[in-house]
């Protein structure tokens, strides 16, 4: 049985203005190829199908020519769970079409966990493998707030309620055909993973990561949320496959990847890591000004056919708005394009005021309110914590409710 672990492609997503169609077109037409040529059984998909809960869209295009595509590959099982980025609504909204195609979608947790064992097949249509498969586990689905517990109590009631629910589809699991493998999926940060600049907060003020050892006896964890592809304390039945593309200037660097998950029938696990072909280069050019500029030329001359997307880290205390003009100048007519500059002692998020831009792309809603906050003349440090607070309860509830 083989399966094809996937997660975080972030549809919809702009890039410091930046449009990713053409990437993530890219990449899901290369899925699709995958599929095809290795033989996949069925694609497990492990949250942040989106990159907001109002995708636009070419993205919602994206994502449903994928599902007709993948049909007509022989690769008729397809697993979607939601991610912390997915509206639970609109996934829902073509849930019941696609049970047609054979396309299990799971936006919300079931309040009857049954509905999250999924059976699958393989080519003989016999029963193969059983997958519990779990979307993002939201606070609000799985605790009551209660009044006057500490931060720490409320981490470890959190803690306590996803290892329980992860425990009690195991058991299911194990109840319905403890011979066959159980595979699990799950959108968290996981204890002592590494976390890339793009990748946001789920649990605001409780949970930071959870202890992979609370995980019941599975025998392969499919893990998304984390953009970096990486085995879970070296366990090599816990993965996250990570983005399809770099979403951060973090990631630049990294190899992006899919897993082949295979069993034999003695249950043995085997994963591979699948290089995905990287369409759009990002790349982090640093030092002083002179060295970026002889960087820039370089650059220049050695890639005159490729697109170049550009983070430039100044180690000079300059004013960026003079700095943005001479670099923009040094590139014009070339195929690098300068995205971001940042200097020492200078709010980098500021250099893009004036057009309205990257403020909105690079700040998070409660570092924007922070920002707000501090605009305010007539706060002290009190009101301004309890409005950081209720603030961060709020975007907490819509994301529920989202």
């Amino acid at each position: 049985m083989k399966i094809l672990h996937t997660s975080d492609w972030h549809l919809g997503q702009y890039f410091m203005m930046k449009s990713r169609q053409s990437e993530h077109l890219s990449f899901l037409n290369w899925l699709i190829e995958t599929v095809s040529s290795e033989g996949v059984d069925a694609v497990i998909v492990a949250g942040d199908i989106f990159d907001s809960t109002s995708p636009p869209s070419y993205a919602r295009k994206l994502y449903s020519d994928f599902i007709v595509k993948l049909q007509r590959t022989g690769c008729t099982q397809l697993i979607i769970v939601s991610g912390n980025h997915d509206s639970v609504a609109v996934l829902n909204e073509s849930k019941n079409l696609l049970q047609c195609l054979n396309v299990s979608v799971l936006a919300g947790l079931s309040e009857d966990l049954s509905d999250h064992l999924i059976v699958l097949k393989d080519k003989q249509q016999q029963d193969a493998m059983l997958v519990c498969a779990l979307p993002f586990l939201r606070a609000s689905d799985l605790v009551h707030s209660e009044f006057g517990l500490s931060a720490d109590q409320k981490q470890m009631n959190l803690q306590r309620a996803i290892q329980s629910t992860y425990q009690k589809i195991y058991q299911l699991a194990k109840d319905h055909d403890g011979s066959l493998p159980i595979v699990a999926t799950g959108h968290l940060t996981a204890l002592g993973c590494a976390v890339s600049d793009s990748v946001r907060e789920i649990y605001i003020g409780t949970l930071s990561a959870f202890p992979a050892s609370l995980f019941p006896k599975f025998d392969y964890i499919a893990l998304g949320h984390l953009h970096r592809p990486q085995k879970v304390q070296n366990n090599e039945h816990i993965q996250y496959c990570g983005s399809p593309i770099a979403l951060s200037f973090d990631e630049s660097k990294q190899t992006k990847k899919v897993l082949m998950v295979q069993f034999e029938l003695n249950k043995s696990l085997d994963v591979r890591a699948l290089d995905i072909p990287c369409t759009q280069k990002l790349q982090v050019i640093s030092g002083d000004l002179e060295s970026i500029k002889q960087q820039l030329q370089t650059l220049k001359e050695a890639t005159p056919k490729v697109t170049i997307w550009l983070e430039i880290k100044l180690k000079d205390r300059l004013y960026l708005s003079d700095v943005q003009t001479q670099l923009n100048d040094l590139v014009e007519g070339s195929t690098l394009e300068i995205l971001k500059i940042s200097a020492p002692m200078i709010n980098e998020n500021k250099q893009w005021q004036t057009q309205h831009i990257d403020t909105l792309e690079t700040l998070t809603p409660q570092e924007l309110f922070v920002h707000r906050l501090d605009a305010q003349d007539n706060l002290d440090e009190t009101q301004k914590l309890k409005l950081e607070v209720l603030f961060a309860q709020a975007c907490a509830d819509l994301e529920t409710k989202s």
